[in-house]
Formats: C-alpha cells, sequence, structure tokens
C-alpha cells in the first residue's frame, strides 16, 4: 500500500474583523465541491460572506468611507 506524501503544516490566522489569512499554496474545496487554488504566499479567506470572490477575501467586509 502506498503511503500518503508528507504534507507540511500551513498556519492559518484568524483577525477579529476581517480574513483568516492562510500561507499558500493552497486548494480551497467548498461545500458544493468546487475547488479553488492559489499558489500565492498568502490567501486571505473570507469569514463575513460579503465577498463577491468568496471564498477568497475582496475587502467588502471594511466599511465605506463617507468623502469629508
Amino acid at each position: 500500500m502506498p503511503t500518503e506524501p508528507r504534507r507540511e503544516r500551513r498556519r492559518v490566522v484568524v483577525t477579529k474583523n476581517g480574513p483568516a489569512l492562510i500561507e499558500g499554496p493552497v486548494e480551497l474545496v467548498s461545500d458544493d465541491g468546487t475547488v479553488v487554488v492559489s499558489d500565492r504566499f498568502v490567501v486571505a479567506l473570507c469569514q463575513c460572506r460579503r465577498s463577491k470572490t468568496f471564498p477568497l477575501c475582496d475587502t467588502s467586509h471594511r466599511k465605506r468611507r463617507r468623502p469629508d
């Protein structure tokens, strides 16, 4: 029986009012089976579900400022 390749640990940093930051590269699998691959060194994972690029964060969680 072949052994699985050893996987390195990935660090996940959970921020208070923003995305979870995951050291990349990563492969994300959503509940519907959609796979998103990112080769970036840090990937921002949306926690608020406001992102138009969900599951990736597009900073939609930030409050909009009105011009002065």
